[in-house]
């Protein structure tokens, strides 16, 4: 039963109940000045799929010499409008932090069967999504003034690292546009995530590792990334009190990123639960900080 229902386990877009039935309006004080837009596209596979784009919106924008736009790839669970006034904030601080003419803008994805995607989540439908946002986004700017930056958390740092991967399928230069990804609170993969979580061998979870339709393999895709572009720039956040992820998970991902020649720099937010990176200070300091400098 647990093979045959393992999505309805591995992904919980219901969970907390009526995440799906969220709206953007009731967060929106809590937002300014970010102002949130809904947007509409398609996978490869025609399912339809909603974006939410934020920003300051500022009278000053056609003085920005440069655009910085992150995608952001949410966890498993729950949906997106309760994550913006978190997104809001690193916003926000880079808004008053910055010195020079740069704007930030983040898009985030609601994946297949999230909130108002339609559509089931599994992992191949998900790496359609995720490389439909991609595409969005490079279509969308200008191509000569934005930097691209790739920020998943959980199993969404597994989407980003293998949305980076799958881009190079049609060529290295798919990656120029992208100078940094962000991998918060991220395991190695779902089958180490098993062993590493049910270490017994009279266990049978661990045994299921052969059946698993969804992998995310975020230390294959690393190595393919790195092989192509080592000049991106890493930056992997643990939870101080992670209550999912394993130890050691962060600090092998720092070790592959350190074999291929990424640059990379592995941080811990002390007392920071799974969920909690984004919300500790600590942890929205290393986020600031890493996109002020990529």
């Amino acid at each position: 039963m647990m093979v045959i229902f393992q999505n309805k386990i591995i992904y919980m877009p219901s969970v907390p109940p009526f995440s799906r039935s969220e709206r953007v309006d009731d967060y929106a004080a809590q937002c300014r000045p970010v102002e949130w837009v809904e947007r509409d596209l398609a996978a490869a596979d025609g399912t339809a799929l909603k974006l939410l784009e934020g920003s300051i919106v500022a009278s000053a924008d056609s003085d920005v010499a440069e655009h910085v736009v992150v995608v952001y790839f949410q966890g498993n669970a729950s949906s997106l409008p309760p994550r913006l006034p978190y997104l809001s904030t690193i916003l926000k601080r880079l808004a008053r932090e910055n010195q020079g003419r740069r704007k930030y803008t983040i898009v985030a994805l609601s994946y297949r069967g999230y909130w108002k995607s339609k559509g089931r989540a599994s992992q191949a439908g998900i790496e359609l999504d995720a490389e439909a946002a991609l595409t969005w986004v490079q279509d969308r700017y200008d191509r000569g003034q934005t930097k691209i930056i790739v920020w998943g958390q959980s199993i969404g740092a597994g989407v980003a690292s293998v949305s980076l991967s799958n881009l190079l399928r049609n060529g290295q230069d798919n990656l120029r546009r992208f100078s940094g990804l962000i991998l918060e609170t991220p395991f190695v993969d779902l089958k180490t995530m098993l062993v590493a979580l049910y270490p017994q061998r009279f266990l049978p979870y661990r045994y299921l590792t052969p059946f698993l339709r969804s992998t995310w393999d975020t230390r294959t895709a690393l190595r393919r990334v790195g092989g192509s572009k080592p000049n991106l720039k890493v930056l992997i956040l643990e939870a101080g009190n992670d209550e999912i992820v394993p130890p050691g998970q962060a600090e092998t991902l720092e070790g592959v990123c350190i074999e291929e020649q990424l640059e990379v720099d592995r941080k811990k937010v002390p007392g920071a639960l799974h969920t909690e990176v984004m919300v500790k200070g600590q942890g929205q300091n290393y986020i600031v900080g890493f996109l002020r400098s990529s």
